[in-house]
């Protein structure tokens, strides 16, 4: 039987957050790593090869949930647990779809954290009874957050309207995706045609409605 602790890689823009979750975890698990940013933690990922990544939603440079679809791909290994402030289940819903075995709320990850990461690590889902709470409010009184929109934009489309919210320079984003910069201006003026929007400003509240950047 293998007794060796699960290792954890953990990915938060919010530094006291990381070490909030270390101390949690010191006693249970080895954190191999943190990331504060999306693309750190797709290359702390491949490099460090996690048995569990516990991850946010909003994150700058590219969010959760389009992060763990390239997590999938690169390190399908992984059991991915979000722990996010997010309680809609529209975000729930698009988790699950991106790969997730775990999501958690950060106000009960200090009682749940753990626990999450036994199950996924057995192979079963964790969700947090906060979650299925909510859900059941969300449902009756007809309440839905933004959410991304997963299903109109290409992964490609979404990485360059969250770095363009961001307020990246052309040549910024195509040096962040080893693309050139006319590849950019592309993408940049599909997504204004797509959504019929017309300005860089109108593009970057776009991302913040509909949860490509954090509103705080």
């Amino acid at each position: 039987m293998n007794m060796s602790k699960p290792r954890v890689l953990l990915a938060d823009d919010h530094t006291l957050v990381l070490a909030g979750f270390k101390k949690l975890l010191e006693d249970h698990c080895e954190v191999v790593g943190a990331a504060e940013d999306g693309r750190a933690l797709l290359e702390a990922a491949q490099r460090l090869r996690p048995d569990v990544i516990a991850l946010d939603i909003s994150m700058p440079h590219l969010n959760g949930i389009d992060a763990a679809h390239q997590l999938r791909k690169t390190v399908p290994e992984a059991k991915l647990i979000f722990i996010t402030m997010h309680a809609d289940q529209a975000y729930v819903s698009q988790a699950f779809k991106a790969g997730a075995s775990g999501y958690l709320l950060k106000r009960s990850a200090g009682s749940e954290l753990v626990q999450a990461i036994e199950a996924v690590m057995k192979g079963d889902y964790y969700v947090t009874s906060l979650i299925a709470k909510d859900l059941v409010h969300s449902a009756l009184d007809g309440t839905h957050q933004p959410i991304i929109q997963t299903n109109r934009l290409t992964a490609r489309q979404r990485e360059i309207l969250q770095l363009v919210a961001e307020g990246l320079a052309v040549k910024e984003i195509a040096a962040a995706l080893a693309i050139s910069p006319k590849t950019v201006e592309y993408h940049k003026a599909k997504l204004m045609e797509q959504l019929d929007l017309h300005t860089t400003a109108e593009l970057t509240k776009y991302a913040l409605t509909h949860g490509f950047i954090p509103s705080e």
